[in-house]
C-alpha cells in the first residue's frame, strides 16, 4: 500500500497568465511567449513526478525487504517464548539501507520504522523528500513520497507426520543434559506444535500424525475389519500325549470305630496374636503344630508359643494283607493291608481367631479304629510340546490383541534397486488391502510365540521344522523382545492438550526397527493410499504441504530373537534368514531407504534428525541435502525443529 508524491511550494505565474488572457492586441508573439510557461510546467511536471515515482518504487521495496528481514529473524519461536531477538530491528533497517541508500535520486530526510504488531507481523513506513529541479522555476521545491508494508509468516495447508523413535535407548539422557531423551523430545515437539499452529491462520488446514516404533508399531486401531486376516499362523506350541507312565499311589479308606472313647475339643487357654507385615493371604501349620494365618490384607498374625504337656500316642498293628489283581488300565496288582489302630493320651494343638491364640485340647481314651491301607498301580499320560507354526483363529483381534500387526506378503529383496512391489506388497504404501489375505495385515500375539529351538539358557538354535519335546523354549515376551508401542495416530487437527497428552503416553521400550515406522508413516500421510479420502487437498487452488519428521536416537538394532512386524525373523523367513548376504539390520536398512524413496515420490518431504547420534548415509540419502540434521542435546534439537518451523511456513508481504 503506497501514496502518491506529494508536490510542495507555491506558484507565481498566475498573475501573468490573467493579464495576458485580457491582452486582446493580437500580438503573436507575446501569445507565444505566453504558452512558453504552461508548456514548462507541464514537462517539469512530468520530469519532476517521474523521477518521484521512480523513488517511490524503490522506497517500497525497501520496505517491504526491511520488514521481511526482521520478520525473519524474529523467527517462529518468538510465538512461543515471547522473546523478540535484540537485532531484530537492526537486521530490519540493515536491508532498508542496503536497498534504498541515502540520497537516492537526490532524495533527502530518509526515514524507515517498524512497529511489532499483535498478530507478531512487523509493518513498517518509509518515507523521503525527492526535490526538484525544473518544477523550482513555479516555487515547487521538493516532492514527499512515503510509503508502507507489512511482513508476515504464515501457514499454508500442512500435514505433519512425527515417525518417532521410542526404543528403550531412549530413556538415556545426552551429555549436557538434565533431562533424558525422550521428555527433551516431548517438550522440543510441543514447542514446534505450538511454533507451527501459532502462525496458521484459520483459512488454512493444519494436521499432526504420530508414529511411535520400536520393534514394532500399534496401528490395528486405525485399521478396518475387511483390513486384517480372520485366521493366521503362527510360531507356537500345542501339547501333545505322546505315551503313558505307570506310578503307585498309596491312601487309607474304610476307617471304623471299634472301642474306646474322645473328648470334644475344647479351649483351654489363650494369648494375643503376633502380627507381621505380609504380601499375600494362606493359612498353614508349620512343624510344631502352629498354626500360621495370613491374612488377603496383607498383614497376618502368628501362634508363637507353642502348646506344652501332651500325652498323646498313637499305634497301628497290621491284620492282613491281599492282593488283587487289576485288569487296567493299568494292569497290575491292588494290595489292601488292613490295620488297627489305638489312640490314647491328651491332645493339644494351636487355633487362631482373629488376633487371639487359642489352645486346644481332646482327650483319646482307649480309641481304637480299623482302616485299609491301599497301594495300587496308576497311569497317567505322557506329554510333551510341539513346536511349530500353528493356525489360530484371529478373528476377535480386536478385543484380544495388543494393536501391533505383522506385516502383509513380500519376499527377501536381493536388488534394492529393482524392488518388485507386487511381490513386496508391505512397501508399496498405497496398496489397499483386497480379499486376498496377501494384502492383509495380520493381528500380532506375543502369547502365542516360541522361538524354536531357543532355550532359555541362551543354548540351541533356530529349527525351522516342527520339534517335539518336554523342552521350555524361548517366548520372546518374556525377554522384552516383542515391544508393542503407544498406538499410532492419523492426521487430524489437535488441541493442545491433545498434544500433550499423547506424547506425555509414550513409553520407551525395545528394538530399533527404523523400516517399520517409515512404512507406516508413508502410510498415514499418503495422498494416494489408504487414507486418501482423508489426505487429499483441501482444494485444488491450495494444495498441502505433506510432511515426515523422522526423528531416532539409535542406529538399526535388529535381533534376530524379536518378534518383529515380519514373525520371528529366522522362523518365518518373509524378508530374511540366517543364509541370506545381508544381516538383518542391512535388510531393514535398506527397506527403509525404499519405503522412504517411495514416500518422496508422493511429493511428502522427509525430514531425518539424528538426536544424540551420528547419522549413516541411508538416512542422509533418505532426506537429501538440507533436510537431515544431528542433535547432540535438547538445545539444539529445538533449534533443529525451530529451524523446520521456519521452513514449513511462509514468509510473504501482505500489504
Amino acid at each position: 500500500m503506497q501514496s502518491g508524491p506529494i508536490l510542495s511550494g507555491q506558484a507565481s505565474a498566475a498573475g501573468f497568465l490573467h493579464r495576458l488572457l485580457r491582452d486582446r492586441a493580437g500580438n503573436t508573439l507575446a501569445m507565444i511567449a505566453a504558452a512558453i510557461l504552461p508548456i514548462m510546467a507541464m514537462v517539469g511536471g512530468g520530469v519532476d513526478m517521474g523521477r518521484s515515482y521512480l523513488a517511490q518504487s524503490r522506497l517500497q521495496q525497501a520496505c517491504d525487504a526491511g520488514t521481511l528481514a526482521a520478520r525473519k529473524r524474529l523467527g517462529t519461536e518468538v510465538a512461543v517464548t515471547g522473546i523478540i531477538p535484540d537485532d531484530a530491528a537492526a537486521v530490519g533497517q540493515r536491508f532498508f539501507n542496503i536497498n534504498y541508500r541515502n540520497g537516492s535520486y537526490g532524495s533527502t530526510d530518509r526515514a524507515f520504522s517498524m512497529v511489532l504488531e499483535d498478530d507478531l507481523s512487523i509493518s513498517g513506513e518509509a518515507s523521503v523528500a525527492v526535490p526538484t529541479t525544473i518544477m523550482k522555476v513555479f516555487g515547487f521545491e521538493k516532492v514527499d513520497v512515503s510509503v508502507n508494508c507489512v511482513a508476515q509468516m504464515n501457514m499454508s495447508n500442512t500435514d505433519v507426520m512425527f515417525v518417532l523413535d521410542t526404543t528403550g535407548s531412549m530413556f538415556e539422557t545426552n551429555p549436557g543434559d538434565t533431562s533424558n531423551r525422550i521428555d527433551s523430545m516431548r517438550s522440543v515437539v510441543k514447542n514446534f506444535i505450538a511454533q507451527l499452529k501459532a502462525n496458521s491462520t484459520g483459512s488454512h488446514r493444519l494436521r499432526f500424525g504420530f508414529v511411535p516404533y520400536s520393534t514394532n508399531v500399534n496401528v490395528g486401531g486405525l485399521l478396518k475389519d475387511d483390513w486384517v486376516v480372520k485366521d493366521w499362523n503362527y510360531q507356537s506350541r500345542d501339547l501333545i500325549q505322546v505315551g503313558t507312565t505307570t506310578y503307585t499311589v498309596t491312601y487309607n479308606r474304610n476307617w471304623t470305630y471299634v472301642s474306646g472313647s474322645v473328648s470334644e475339643a475344647i479351649a483351654t487357654s489363650s494369648y494375643p496374636a503376633t502380627f507381621h507385615n505380609g504380601n499375600g493371604g494362606s493359612t498353614t501349620i508349620d512343624e510344631n503344630e502352629n498354626v500360621i494365618v495370613v491374612p488377603a490384607s496383607g498383614g497376618y498374625y502368628t501362634c508363637d508359643t507353642p502348646p506344652s504337656g501332651s500325652t498323646y500316642s498313637w499305634n497301628a498293628t497290621l491284620l492282613s494283607t491281599t492282593d488283587y489283581p487289576l485288569a487296567g488300565p493299568p494292569s497290575g496288582t491292588q494290595t489292601v493291608q488292613k490295620y488297627q489302630s489305638l489312640e490314647n493320651g491328651t491332645r493339644y494343638w494351636l487355633s487362631i481367631s482373629g488376633s487371639t491364640c487359642k489352645v486346644m485340647q481332646q482327650v483319646f481314651t482307649n480309641r481304637v479304629q480299623t482302616y485299609e491301607r491301599v497301594t495300587e498301580p496308576r497311569e497317567k499320560p505322557i506329554l510333551k510340546y510341539q513346536y511349530k507354526q500353528m493356525p489360530f483363529d484371529v478373528s476377535a483381534w480386536r478385543s484380544t490383541g495388543n494393536g501391533c500387526i505383522e506385516e502383509r506378503d513380500t519376499y527377501e529383496i536381493t536388488d534394492y534397486d529393482h524392488v518388485d512391489f507386487t511381490k513386496a506388497l508391505d512397501l508399496d504404501i498405497d496398496l489397499v488391502p483386497t480379499s486376498s489375505d496377501a494384502t492383509k495385515w495380520r493381528p500380532m500375539f506375543p502369547g502365542l510365540i516360541y522361538a524354536r529351538s531357543m532355550m532359555w539358557n541362551g543354548s540351541g538354535s533356530f529349527t525351522t521344522h516342527p520339534v517335539t519335546t518336554a523342552d521350555e523354549y524361548v517366548m520372546p515376551q518374556g525377554l522384552g523382545l516383542a515391544t508393542c508401542p503407544t498406538p499410532a495416530r492419523k492426521l487430524a487437527e489437535m488441541s493442545n492438550d491433545e498434544v500433550d497428552t499423547y506424547l506425555n503416553s509414550l513409553q520407551p521400550n525395545g528394538q530399533t526397527y527404523h523400516d517399520i515406522g517409515m512404512i507406516w508413516g508413508a502410510r498415514l500421510i499418503s495422498p494416494t493410499g489408504i487414507f486418501a479420502d482423508e489426505n487429499g487437498d483441501v482444494n485444488a487452488s491450495a494444495p498441502t504441504s505433506r510432511n515426515i519428521i523422522f526423528l531416532t536416537d539409535g542406529e538399526t538394532a535388529a535381533f534376530d530373537l524379536a518378534y518383529s512386524s515380519y514373525g520371528i525373523e529366522p522362523l518365518d523367513e518373509r524378508r530374511w534368514d540366517e543364509g541370506s548376504s545381508q544381516t538383518l539390520s542391512q535388510t531393514v536398512e535398506a527397506r527403509f531407504g525404499v519405503a522412504c524413496a517411495e514416500a518422496r515420490k508422493r511429493n511428502i518431504t522427509v525430514w531425518v534428525i539424528g538426536f544424540g547420534t551420528s547419522l549413516s548415509d541411508v538416512f542422509k540419502n533418505c532426506a537429501g541435502s538440507g533436510h537431515y540434521f544431528e542433535a547432540a542435546d535438547s538445545a539444539q534439537l529445538n533449534a533443529t525443529f525451530t529451524k523446520i518451523a521456519k521452513d514449513l511456513q511462509e514468509l510473504r508481504i501482505t500489504r
